[in-house]
C-alpha cells in the first residue's frame, strides 16, 4: 500500500495556496527578522510604487516578504521539503528558482511563472476581484473602511452586515477579538473592547498569537509529517484555530470581514483544481501562464465543478425503531446522531478520495452537508458517478433506502465568482425599466442560485429509485431473517445476540458500541483507515469501504506512525468537546465537531438516586455512563423545605433552526457576497452549535441534563427535563442574538415539546418536528406571511420577546406562592378563565371573566385567617395586577405556559 502520487502534488500545490498569506500574520506579529534577507525578499516578493517619477519608490503588500521569512521559522514541523520528489515543484525555496514552492506562494502579488499564475488567480477569485478590482487592490495603501490600518483593524462579523428586509444603515459596531478559537472568542465584541489605534499594542496581541501559533505546531505528530494528504487536514485545523480572527484583507478602503483563515482555504481549494485542471489537460507551460494574466478567455472557461453533498432521511435514520429502541434510546440516540455525521464525513473523504484531493478541497462542511471544489474535466464526473453509485449501495443495503448522500456538482468559470458584473459603474440599477432581480445578481449571486438550484434536482433523485439496476424488492436479502428482524430499528435482519437478549443487527450494533464509547471521555480520536486495524474499539460494518476505529486520546497517540507512513491510515480525527471556555481548541489532530454534549452519571446523582429522587425508574445509574432519558425525565424535580422531592417527571424536546438560511446565503450579504464569505458564514453558523452549544450546556449546571440528539450546521434537536429545556431554549435565543451582534434580522425559531417519558424515540421526533412546524406556522388572521423568529410551547406559538417575558411572570407566579400559598385549584382555574378571555370577542358574556377573577381571588385570601382586612386587598391589588394585567390581559393564551410551568413545579 502506497501514498498516491496525484494527492501528494495537490496536497503541495493547496499548502503552497494555504501559506500565501502567512506573512500577513508575520508581519503584523513584528518577528524578529534579519533585514538584509527582508530587503531581499521585499525586491523579490513586493509591487514597487512610485509617487513621482524621480522618487526612489517603496515597497507594498510587504507581507509577501514575510511569507517566505515565516516559512523559515515553521519548516522543522512541516512535511518533508527536501529531496528530489517534490513535484509540480521545482524544489522547496530556492528564490532564484522560478518554479519553488516558496516562490509560488510568496510572488502572489507579482506573479511570472505559471505555478505562481495558479496561486495569485486563486487568491483573486477567492475574493471575487475581476481584474480592474484587483489591479486597483494591488496599487492601494494599507487601510481599512473602519479607519484602522493592518494592525489595529479587527474582524467584523458578516452577521451584522446581512439584511434581508430593512434598509437600516450598517453601524459596524462589533468586532472579533484577536484570539485563537475557543467558545467564548467565537462571539463578537463591541469594537471599543478589542480595537484601538496604539500599534505597538497590537502587535502584542499578534505576537502572543504567533507564538501560540509556532507552539502548537509542535503537537502535530511527528510520524504524520510522512503523509503530506494526513498532515495537511491537520494543519488546516491548526491554521483554522489560531487564524479564525485574523483580517485577512486591510488595504484598499475594504471591510475587514473575512478571516484570514476562511480566503486561506478557499484560495487553496481553488488553487488545487486549477492546477489540476491544467495539470490534467497538459497546459501548464508559459502560453498558459499568460492566459491566466490576461483574464480573457482563460476566466471565462469552466475549469471548475462545485460538488455539493446532501445527506437525506436524517431524521428517519436517527429514529427508526423497533420493539426495543427505547430500553437502549440514550445510547442509541447519541450513536445513531454521531453516525450520521461520520456518514456525511466519510462521503465527502470518498469524493476527495476518488479525485485525489487533499482535505482542504472541503471548503464546507456542516450537519450532512458538504461542498467539494475540483477540476472540471470528464474524468472528474465519471468518478463522482461511480462514487453516487457505491454510496447508493451502501445506503440501499443497510438503511434500505430510508437515507442516502446525494451528489450534484456544477461548473464554474473564474469570472462566475466575481462579486461584480463586467464594468462596476455600468451595472443594472433596481430602477431601471425591465430590470428583473435576475439581471441586478452579481455573477456569484447567479452562481449561489443555481448551487441550490441543482441541490434541489438531486434530492429528487434519491438513490436513484428510477435507474436502471436499483432493486423494486430487496431480494438477495431476504434469505438473512433466520434470526428475525432487528429488534432495533424493525427492519434488518438481525445477526448478533445482544446482551443475550435480543437480536440486533449489526448496525444497530455499531451504534449502540458508538453510543458506549462516546461517553467515555478518554475515546476523543477516530482513525479512518483503508484496512483494519484490528482494534476491539472498531465498528463491525465499514463506511463506504473505509474501517473506523475509536482511539484514545494520550495512549494510542504516535502509536500509527507506519499507517501513516504507508497510506492505510487516511484521517485522525480529534473530537473532544472543548474543556474550558476560552482554551483553544487544538490538541494536535485534525478537529472535526461531530461529537456532542449528553449528560453522564456522576457522584452526586448516585446520591440523589439513593434519595428516592428518580421515581419508576427500573434502571441503576452507574457513574461514567450517559443517563437514560428516564433519569433525565426527572432531573428537574427539587426537595422542598420538608425534604420531599417536587416537581413532575417529564421530559421536554427542544427542535428549531435558523429561519429564511436561504435568503440569507443567497441575498443577505447583497452584491458584496464573495466565496470566500459564503463558506466562512457556513463555518460561523455551524460553529455556534457545534462549539458554544456543547459548552454552555456541560458549563451550565442549569442544562447539564440536556441530550443532544444532534446540532450542527443551522439546526438543533435536544432532550432534556422538561423545564430545563424551556430555559434553555430562552438562552439560546439570546446568545444567538449575542452572537450575530445583535441583528434582528437573523433568528432562529424552535419548537418545545413535553411529554411523559417512555414514548417511543420515534413518537419523540414526530412531535418535536411538529412543535417546530407550529413555531413557524402562518397565522390565517394575519395577511403577512409567517415572521417566524418564534417559539411555540405548550401548543402556544409566540415571538421570542413574549417567551422571554413569560418567563418572568413564571418567576413572578413563584414568587406570589411562596408569599401567599396560592392553592393548586386557584391556578388551574386561571386556565379556565384564559379560555373565556380568549373568546370575548365571539362572546361577550365571556367579559365576566374579570368578575370570577375576582371572586376566586378573594375567596382563596379570605381562607387565610391571618390576614386582616388590609392585608387581604393589598394582595388582592397584587394579584389582579400579576396575573389579570401582567398576565392574561397581556398576554392572552400564551399566559398558560407561565401557568403549566408553575403547576408542574408544584406537583
Amino acid at each position: 500500500m502506497t501514498i498516491k502520487p496525484l494527492l501528494e502534488q495537490s496536497s503541495r500545490i493547496a499548502l503552497a495556496a494555504f501559506l500565501h498569506d502567512l506573512g500577513k500574520f508575520a508581519e503584523r506579529a513584528k518577528i524578529p527578522v534579519n533585514q538584509e534577507t527582508l530587503d531581499v525578499n521585499k525586491q523579490l516578493y513586493c509591487p514597487h510604487r512610485k509617487k513621482y517619477t524621480d522618487d526612489r519608490g517603496w515597497f507594498s503588500h510587504v507581507h509577501a516578504a514575510y511569507t517566505g521569512l515565516a516559512m523559515d521559522l515553521i519548516e522543522d514541523y512541516m512535511p518533508e521539503l527536501k529531496g528530489a520528489e517534490f513535484a509540480p515543484f521545482g524544489s522547496w525555496k530556492t528564490k532564484d528558482a522560478d518554479d519553488s514552492f516558496i516562490n509560488a506562494a510568496a510572488k502572489h502579488h507579482r506573479p511570472e511563472s505559471f505555478l505562481q499564475w495558479i496561486i495569485a488567480t486563486a487568491d483573486r477569485v477567492a475574493s471575487g476581484f475581476d481584474r480592474e478590482e484587483f489591479e486597483e487592490y494591488n496599487e492601494a495603501d494599507e487601510g481599512t473602511s473602519t479607519g484602522k490600518n493592518h494592525y489595529t483593524a479587527r474582524q467584523l462579523p458578516l452577521f451584522e452586515q446581512i439584511r434581508l428586509d430593512s434598509k437600516a444603515e450598517q453601524k459596524y459596531a462589533y468586532r472579533y477579538p484577536l484570539k485563537p478559537l475557543s467558545p467564548n472568542s467565537i462571539f463578537p465584541v463591541e469594537a471599543c473592547k478589542c480595537e484601538g489605534n496604539d500599534d505597538k499594542a497590537a502587535q502584542d496581541e499578534y505576537l502572543k498569537l504567533w507564538q501560540g501559533f509556532t507552539g502548537a505546531l509542535k503537537l502535530m505528530p511527528k510520524s504524520h509529517r510522512n503523509n503530506w494528504s494526513l498532515w495537511l487536514d491537520h494543519f488546516e485545523t491548526l491554521w483554522g484555530v489560531y487564524t479564525q480572527a485574523i483580517p485577512s484583507a486591510t488595504a484598499f478602503n475594504i471591510r475587514p470581514d473575512v478571516s484570514l483563515y476562511d480566503h486561506s482555504r478557499v484560495t487553496a481549494a481553488l488553487a488545487t483544481a486549477l492546477w489540476r485542471f491544467h495539470d490534467e489537460l497538459r497546459r501548464t507551460d508559459d502560453k498558459a501562464a499568460k492566459e491566466l494574466k490576461d483574464q480573457q478567455s482563460s476566466w471565462e472557461e469552466k475549469k471548475f465543478l462545485l460538488i455539493q453533498g446532501d445527506f437525506f432521511g436524517i431524521q428517519d435514520f436517527i429514529f427508526a425503531s423497533g420493539g426495543e429502541t427505547n430500553k437502549r434510546a440514550a445510547k442509541l440516540l447519541r450513536g445513531r446522531s454521531f453516525y450520521v455525521s461520520l456518514l456525511s464525513e466519510c462521503a465527502a473523504l470518498k469524493v476527495l478520495d476518488a479525485l485525489d484531493l487533499p482535505s482542504t478541497s472541503q471548503v464546507i462542511n456542516a450537519a450532512g452537508k458538504f461542498m467539494i471544489v475540483a477540476p472540471n474535466t470528464l474524468a472528474t464526473i465519471e468518478k463522482l458517478q461511480q462514487v453516487q453509485q457505491e454510496l447508493d449501495s451502501w445506503f440501499l443495503t443497510h438503511s434500505w433506502g430510508q437515507a442516502g448522500v446525494g451528489l450534484a456538482w456544477t461548473e464554474a468559470s473564474c469570472n462566475d465568482f466575481r462579486r461584480h458584473s463586467g464594468n462596476r459603474d455600468e451595472g443594472v440599477s433596481p430602477t431601471d425599466v425591465g430590470a428583473t432581480p435576475s439581471s441586478r445578481l452579481s455573477p456569484y449571486q447567479k452562481l449561489i442560485k443555481k448551487l441550490f438550484e441543482q441541490l434541489e434536482i438531486v434530492k429528487n433523485q434519491r438513490l436513484n429509485l428510477c435507474g436502471n439496476g436499483t432493486p423494486i424488492v430487496f431480494e438477495k436479502f431476504l434469505d438473512n431473517f433466520e434470526n428475525g428482524e432487528c429488534k432495533i430499528d424493525g427492519r434488518s435482519p438481525a445477526k448478533i445476540l445482544l446482551d443475550n437478549e435480543i437480536w440486533i443487527s449489526e448496525l444497530a450494533n455499531d451504534q449502540i458500541n458508538t453510543g458506549t464509547w462516546l461517553a467515555k471521555a478518554e475515546r476523543e480520536r477516530i482513525l479512518i483507515t483503508r484496512k483494519s486495524l484490528g482494534m476491539d474499539t472498531a465498528l463491525k460494518i465499514s463506511i463506504f469501504d473505509y474501517h473506523i476505529s475509536f482511539a484514545k486520546s494520550e495512549e494510542d497517540q504516535g502509536k500509527f506512525g507506519e499507517q501513516a507512513k504507508n497510506g492505510n491510515l487516511l484521517r485522525a480525527w480529534d473530537f473532544s468537546l472543548p474543556k474550558s471556555a476560552d482554551q483553544a481548541l487544538w490538541n494536535g489532530y485534525a478537529r472535526r465537531t461531530i461529537n456532542a454534549y449528553v449528560p453522564i452519571a456522576n457522584q452526586a446523582d448516585k446520591l440523589e438516586e439513593q434519595w428516592d429522587k428518580y421515581i419508576g425508574i427500573e434502571e441503576s445509574l452507574e457513574v461514567g455512563d450517559a443517563k437514560t432519558l428516564n433519569h433525565l425525565a426527572c432531573g428537574d424535580r427539587v426537595q422542598n423545605e420538608l425534604g420531599n422531592w417536587q416537581g413532575i417527571s417529564a421530559l421536554s424536546t427542544l427542535k428549531g433552526d435558523v429561519d429564511n438560511l436561504g435568503m440569507i446565503f443567497q441575498s443577505g450579504l447583497g452584491d458584496d457576497v464573495s466565496f470566500s464569505k459564503t463558506a466562512a458564514l457556513s463555518r460561523q453558523i455551524n460553529a455556534f452549535f457545534t462549539v458554544y452549544l456543547p459548552w454552555l450546556c456541560q458549563s451550565d449546571d442549569q442544562y447539564r441534563n440536556t441530550y443532544t440528539v444532534f446540532a450542527g450546521g443551522d439546526d438543533f434537536f435536544l432532550i432534556g427535563p422538561w423545564l430545563s429545556q424551556i430555559k434553555l431554549a430562552g438562552k439560546m435565543r439570546q446568545a444567538f442574538q449575542d452572537y450575530v451582534a445583535g441583528n434582528t434580522e437573523v433568528h432562529f425559531s424552535a419548537g418545545i415539546s413535553t411529554t411523559k417519558p417512555g414514548l417511543p424515540i420515534g413518537q419523540l421526533g414526530e412531535m418535536a418536528e411538529k412543535a417546530l412546524e407550529q413555531a413557524k406556522a402562518h397565522n390565517p388572521e394575519d395577511e403577512k406571511p409567517a415572521p417566524k423568529n418564534a417559539v411555540s410551547c405548550f401548543n402556544q406559538q409566540m415571538f421570542w420577546d413574549e417567551f422571554s417575558a413569560l418567563e418572568i411572570r413564571r418567576n413572578r407566579l413563584q414568587v406570589l406562592n411562596q408569599e401567599m400559598n396560592l392553592s393548586t385549584g386557584y391556578v388551574y382555574g386561571l386556565l379556565t378563565l384564559i379560555n373565556m378571555a380568549e373568546k370575548v370577542t365571539e362572546k361577550p358574556e365571556n367579559a365576566i371573566w374579570h368578575s370570577y377573577f375576582a371572586y376566586r381571588t378573594v375567596r382563596m385570601l379570605e381562607r387565610n385567617k391571618q390576614l386582616d382586612k388590609d392585608q387581604r386587598k393589598r394582595r388582592q391589588a397584587e394579584l389582579a395586577e400579576e396575573i389579570a394585567n401582567a398576565g392574561i390581559i397581556k398576554h392572552g393564551g400564551n399566559y398558560r405556559v407561565a401557568l403549566f410551568c408553575h403547576l408542574y413545579q408544584q406537583r
